[in-house]
């Protein structure tokens, strides 16, 4: 069985598109591409290898993995070796060209379709950037790790990270760190029900009783 993990920049509103460039990915009139950018130092750097690991193979939507494919395997770091030796497990419709070399096309439902690999042996499966695949992955609790590096802006508009279909669940905290311009770096590995609870009293005064009751009629 594999882990599914997710390493994902996101603002403060939960945006997570375009952030490595302004033409990566400007659908919708998105007019903020690359605002990683004027944040990224050593610190950041050093937290983001560790939260994508060293033994995963890549899970990505297709806008993801053609926006990767045109890039990666014209670079020699450290990273476009690794992301040109790996695996990349495409989520898209029959037919889609997977020029990349070790890429292999995951066609069909989506959720049956990395479930189905996720039953499989082998490495992590590690989702960079792919909006659809996560909000499909997160509905059906097939996303066991999270590491979040939330930059401090707000964008206001753009593909955001959770969406309505996302499941409720707590999420454990694994660490939290904080770089020098402010980005905040967590990890969480998925929990269980949402814990609820309540700072009333057992009392209940007559106003807050008959708020209570215009309450559960509105619903």
């Amino acid at each position: 069985m594999r882990t599914i993990r997710t390493a994902t920049f996101v603002s403060l509103d939960g945006v997570m598109q375009a952030p490595g460039g302004p033409e990566e990915d400007p659908a919708g009139g998105f007019r903020f591409g690359g605002w990683v950018f004027p944040h990224w130092d050593e610190d950041l750097g050093r937290l983001m290898d560790r939260a994508m690991g060293e033994n995963y193979d890549l899970l990505l939507g297709r806008r993801t993995y053609e926006i990767f494919a045109a890039y990666w395997p014209h670079q020699d770091d450290d990273i476009g070796r690794v992301f040109n030796a790996v695996n990349k497990y495409v989520v898209a419709s029959p037919g889609t060209p997977t020029p990349w070399e070790n890429s292999h096309l995951l066609a069909g439902d989506v959720v049956e379709a990395v479930r189905a690999l996720k039953r499989t042996e082998g490495r992590d499966l590690l989702i960079q950037g792919s909006s659809e695949v996560i909000h499909a992955l997160l509905a059906a609790d097939l996303i066991d790790q999270m590491t979040l590096l939330t930059f401090p802006l707000v964008l206001g508009e753009g593909k955001r990270l959770f969406d309505a279909g996302s499941r409720p669940r707590g999420w454990t905290p694994l660490g939290v760190e904080v770089t020098g311009k402010g980005v905040v770096v967590g990890a969480y590995r998925l929990g269980g029900d949402v814990p609820t609870g309540s700072f009333a009293g057992e009392e209940v005064g007559e106003a807050r009783q008959a708020r209570r009751d215009r309450s559960a009629a509105a619903a």
